[in-house]
């Protein structure tokens, strides 16, 4: 069994460092704490002797990028691009707990925004490279390390602009892991790791109808609240059909195996309810989506507008966008149309070759019992950005998590918290992984 102790021994309290720096990203409005986390991870890179450069698409929203290829990798191979991304979604401290940012251990958890998405693989990252570069253990082949701004957000002021503006730090990568994925899912006793290898398109759409002003008082035959209302409401009532990609069929015949009992696809929520949130997750993987999210109209109770607006945020399986952008336009009718806000690309690739072997066979090595199983995300990840340049990529950062856990909704959600325990078993996965990939 490989041992990485000082990573191990270390890795909670880089976790808990990178928590304590906030990096709420809200948006178009901005974020925080972007530029010092990126110069925290790279003093502690420089520290083992590894440099990096810093790199912002607008001041202070920092991306690290650093290569290393220590003696002993074959530099012959092409580098493997680990990525993970600093900023965080914002949290409301009166709802939790612990203060969102104390990055606080208690009961052998750390607490915190960012504890799952994703500060505790960028810990368990940064904490394995120190350790083995200390120790003089050169990875396989070179690894590109980057670690990127506003993911959260979509991307635009991190991975996608890296990718537009320096694609040669990221095109000789033949393959990337990341989020979301490696983590263990317990299935009458069996655990199965989820290993990303797909995740939906997105199609975050502005809707606006226009209408004729007039006073509240008067009969209005053209008011565009009334047209905006009618199109959301046909949106988010729509039935999509199911549509099985070959991922969420590898996943659920893992699922149908370990529970002894056959999915029906049209009804797959009420049998994968016992897997606790992730069956919402797996629901929302099998058809494209599009739900409405925000409504904007009117400025006083006696005039009618002339404009109403909503937002609504769309997600397509790989291979079916132009059958979401057609079924969209047919349901909103007429008297509404569609300005798209933000569009990217659905990504896929299989789940075989060696990088996936090498997955699996460093599993084995810390969970004799580990199964590992492709899924598609419902959400986005910056491999969207990394893809567009001819990189496959995984979701893979491993956790062995105890079965109790509904690690899925602590995603975004309230008291985020990891196990000291997951991030070690991360590090000693990580570490053995590096020597096969």
């Amino acid at each position: 069994m490989t041992t990485v102790p000082a990573a191990t021994e270390e890795v909670a309290g880089l976790c808990s460092d990178l928590i304590r720096i906030d990096t709420s990203n809200f948006g178009p409005s901005g974020s925080k704490g972007e530029r010092e986390a990126a110069e925290y991870i790279a003093a502690k890179l420089d520290e083992v002797g590894i440099a990096s450069t810093l790199l912002e698409s607008e001041p202070r929203r920092t991306t690290l990028v650093a290569d290393w290829a220590p003696e002993g990798c074959d530099t012959f191979l092409p580098p493997l691009l680990i990525h993970g991304h600093t900023d965080v979604v914002p949290a409301i401290a009166s709802d939790w707990q612990v203060d969102p940012f104390s990055g606080e251990v208690i009961d052998d958890y750390v607490w915190g925004r960012g504890a799952v998405d994703m500060k505790d693989f960028d810990a368990i990252l940064l904490a394995v490279v120190r350790e083995r570069t200390r120790a003089g253990r050169a990875p396989r082949r070179p690894i590109r390390l980057i670690y990127t701004a506003d993911e959260e957000a979509g991307g635009p002021l991190g991975a996608t602009w890296l990718a537009n503006t320096h694609p040669d730090l990221i095109a000789d990568c033949s393959e990337a892991i990341g989020e979301v994925g490696g983590f263990s899912l317990t299935v009458n006793d069996q655990r199965l790791y989820l290993v990303q290898t797909a995740e939906k398109g997105i199609a975050w759409l502005n809707l606006i109808a226009d209408g004729t002003a007039g006073h509240g008082s008067m009969r209005n035959d053209d008011n565009a609240i009334t047209s905006l209302a009618e199109a959301v409401s046909r949106i988010g009532n729509h039935e999509w059909p199911v549509r099985i990609h070959p991922a969420q069929r590898q996943f659920l015949d893992a699922v149908e195996q370990a529970l002894g009992v056959q999915i029906s696809t049209d009804d797959a929520e009420t049998t994968l309810a016992r897997l606790g949130s992730i069956a919402r997750m797996v629901g929302a993987t099998m058809s494209n989506t599009a739900n409405p999210t925000m409504l904007e109209a009117g400025y006083k109770m006696n005039v009618i507008p002339g404009h109403a607006g909503a937002g609504v945020d769309g997600r397509f399986l790989p291979g079916y966008e132009q059958e979401f952008y057609d079924t969209i336009t047919g349901l909103l009718g007429e008297r509404v149309r569609y300005e798209v806000a933000i569009s990217e690309r659905a990504v896929e690739t299989t789940f075989d070759g060696d990088l996936v072997d090498a997955m699996r066979a460093s599993l084995l090595t810390q969970d004799p019992d580990a199964i590992a199983v492709p899924f598609i995300m419902s959400g986005g990840t910056d491999a969207k950005a990394w893809s567009r340049l001819g990189v496959r990529c995984f979701g893979f950062a491993p956790l062995r998590l105890p079965p109790e856990l509904d690690f899925v909704a602590l995603f975004h959600g309230v008291d985020e918290r990891v196990p000291v325990a997951s991030l070690q078993f991360g590090c000693q996965v990580l570490d053995d992984f590096l020597d096969r990939a």
